[in-house]
C-alpha cells in the first residue's frame, strides 16, 4: 500500500473528549473514526487489524471443532421471551416505522437464537457434543461509552456456543476453550490472566474471565503473586495481602481490562426453548450448553493500551496492519524497486512516498502507526548498495545490503 493512495491520513491533533491511549493514538494513526458516542467505523488501517485478530480467533476456535456461521442481527421478540430476556434494559428494540411497538432487539447476544436453532438439529446424543461460532456485530446499551473501543455501543465479536449431553463434557470443553484463548491472547501479543467471575445477565453461575493487566482497566481483581490465581472483585472475599487459596501466595489489587469471558450456561436455555436430545436408554435430558466471547475491537485496544510509547503504537507483528514501513528520503525510484520486490516475495508493505513531508514527519507518522519493522531508503544507504532498518520496539539501526533484504526479512 502506498502512503500517498491511503484514504486515511495521521494527525497531530488527539480526541479531546477522550484521554484513553487506544482512543488517542488509533484515531490519530488514521486507524478508527468516532461516528458517535461509542459508535466508531474502522477505517482501513484499523479494518486490517481487526481482520488479523479475526483469523487468529478462526484458527484457534476451529483447531478446538468450532464451525463458523452467521446470524441475523435482528433477533425477534419470541425468542427472547422465552428466556425472560425480552425486557432487560441491554439492548436497543428495533421497530418498523408503521409498527405500534418494537417486536426485535439488535442482536446483543445469540444464545436464544441459537438454541431455537439447534432443535432442529439435536435430536439423539450422537449428535452431541457441537459447537459452532460466528463473528458478528453486536449492539449493546451502554450508558457511559467511554474510553475508545473499551466501552462501546456497538462492536464486533466472536461469540462461540457449545451443546453437550452432560455437565462433565461440557467442563471439559470449557477447558478447552480456555486453552484456545491463551493461545489467542498469546498470538495478539497479550497475557491475559485466568479470573473467576460473576455470570450477569448470561448465566446463573459463576464464570470465568481473561483480563490484562493495564491501568486504564475498569475492572478491580485480585491476582496471586505466585501462580496468577486471580478473581474479579465483584464476586471475591479477598483483598489486598490475602493468601491465595491456591498455592499459599500473596494476593494483590490490580486493575484489569476483561479481554474474553466463558460462560458454562447449563440448560439456562435448553430448557424453555425445549431443546432436548434422547440418551442411550431412550430417556429424555436437555441439552447442555456452554458460551464463549471475545471482543474483537476491545482486544485492539488492549494491545494499544498495553504496547505503546510516547511515539505511538507497537504492534505485535501477527496483528499490525503491515509488516513492514518502508520509507522514501526523495530516492522514489530506488525505493520503488525494493518495494515492487518486497511485494513479489510477499512482505506486506506500507510505502511511504510521498513527496510533499519532511524525514522528521514521515518518521513520526511511521512511529504513529506502528509497523513492526521500518526500512528507510536514502542516498546515504544507497552509496552503500543499504537500507536503513529499525525494528518498532528498538531503538537500535542498522544497515542491510538490498540484495539480503528480501531472505533476511
Amino acid at each position: 500500500m502506498r502512503l500517498s493512495k491511503l484514504f486515511t491520513r495521521t494527525t497531530k491533533e488527539a480526541p479531546a473528549d477522550d484521554v484513553s491511549i487506544n482512543a488517542q493514538y488509533l484515531t490519530r494513526g488514521g486507524f478508527i473514526y468516532k461516528n458517535s458516542a461509542g459508535i466508531y467505523s474502522m477505517l482501513p488501517l484499523g479494518w486490517k487489524v481487526i481482520t488479523k485478530i479475526a483469523n487468529i480467533i478462526r484458527e484457534e476456535m476451529d483447531a478446538i471443532g468450532g464451525q463458523e456461521m452467521f446470524m441475523p442481527a435482528l433477533i425477534e421478540r419470541k425468542y427472547l421471551e422465552a428466556t425472560g430476556r425480552w425486557n432487560l434494559d441491554v439492548g436497543f428494540f428495533a421497530k418498523g416505522q408503521m409498527d405500534k411497538e418494537a417486536n426485535f432487539v439488535m442482536g446483543w447476544s445469540h444464545e436464544d437464537i441459537l438454541t431455537a436453532i439447534a432443535t432442529r438439529f439435536i435430536n439423539s446424543y450422537k449428535d452431541l457434543p457441537f459447537a459452532t461460532y460466528q463473528i458478528q456485530t453486536k449492539f449493546r446499551n451502554e450508558a457511559r461509552p467511554k474510553s475508545g473501543l473499551l466501552r462501546v455501543k456497538e462492536f464486533i465479536m466472536k461469540d462461540l456456543y457449545s451443546f453437550h449431553a452432560s455437565e462433565d463434557d461440557l467442563m471439559k470443553y470449557y477447558d478447552e476453550v480456555g486453552v484456545a484463548y491463551r493461545n489467542i491472547f498469546n498470538r495478539c501479543g497479550l497475557h491475559a490472566i485466568y479470573t473467576l467471575a460473576a455470570g450477569g445477565v448470561f448465566t446463573m453461575s459463576n464464570t470465568h474471565e481473561f483480563q490484562v493487566l493495564t491501568s486504564v482497566g475498569e475492572d478491580t481483581i485480585y491476582v496471586c503473586s505466585e501462580c496468577e490465581y486471580a478473581e474479579n472483585k465483584e464476586i471475591s472475599s479477598l483483598n489486598q495481602g490475602s493468601i491465595c487459596v491456591k498455592c499459599g501466595g500473596v494476593m494483590n489489587e490490580e486493575r484489569g481490562v476483561e479481554v474474553g469471558n466463558i460462560f458454562p450456561l447449563g440448560t439456562k436455555y435448553s430448557k424453555p426453548l425445549k431443546l432436548e436430545y434422547t440418551d442411550d436408554k431412550g430417556n429424555k435430558n436437555f441439552v447442555v450448553m456452554g458460551s464463549y466471547g471475545i471482543g474483537l475491537g476491545r482486544l485492539m485496544a488492549t494491545v494499544v493500551e498495553v504496547l505503546h510509547d510516547d511515539k505511538g503504537i507497537i504492534w505485535p507483528e501477527s496483528i499490525a496492519p503491515f509488516r513492514v514501513h518502508l520509507i522514501s528520503l526523495d530516492v522514489n525510484g530506488e525505493a520503488e524497486k525494493i518495494y515492487n520486490d518486497l511485494i513479489k516475495d510477499g512482505v506486506e508493505v506500507l510505502y511511504d512516498d510521498r513527496d510533499d513531508r519532511s524525514a522528521g514527519e514521515k518518521f513520526a507518522d511511521s512511529d504513529l502507526i506502528g509497523c513492526p519493522i521500518r526500512l528507510v531508503v536514502s542516498e546515504k544507504t544507497l552509496a552503500k548498495d543499504s537500507v536503513e532498518i529499525k525494528y518498532r520496539k528498538s531503538d537500535e539501526m542498522e544497515l542491510i545490503k538490498i540484495k539480503d533484504l528480501s531472505k533476511a526479512l
